[in-house]
């Protein structure tokens, strides 16, 4: 079992940059790969980011790639994601999702364990 919690979202100005922070419990963190996923009112939650257990490899959505950068930290439980160049299509519920296969998925029905996730705005 493994209990996820999102901090870090707020209200921001386009442009402007944002950390995401997920902090999970239980021993087994290392042992599984994270996800990050988002979704705005009215629309299907999209995959974001996610990045394997070492941290080694990461894998992003279109949409964000060359602005978001995710990482992890596993002596500390936690794994992060650093928002650039925020855009108003941004603007959502940011979730961070673990995944007991260990691979990078961009499927949300791969994933175990979820966070209440975060809300992120980005104002115009």
């Amino acid at each position: 079992q493994v209990q996820l919690v999102e901090s870090g979202g707020g209200l921001v100005q386009v442009g402007d940059s944002l950390r995401l922070s997920c902090a999970a419990s239980g021993r087994t963190f290392s042992s599984y790969a994270m996800g990050w996923f988002r979704q705005a009112p009215g629309k299907e939650r999209e995959f974001v980011a996610a990045i394997t257990r070492s941290g080694g490899v990461t894998r992003y959505a279109d949409s964000v790639k060359g602005r978001f950068t995710t990482s992890r930290d596993n002596a500390n439980n936690k794994v992060y994601l650093q928002m650039n160049s925020l855009k108003s299509e941004d603007t959502a519920v940011y979730y961070c999702a673990a995944n007991g296969r260990g691979t990078i998925e961009a499927t949300s029905r791969f994933y175990d364990f979820w966070g209440q996730g975060t809300q992120v705005t980005v104002s115009s």
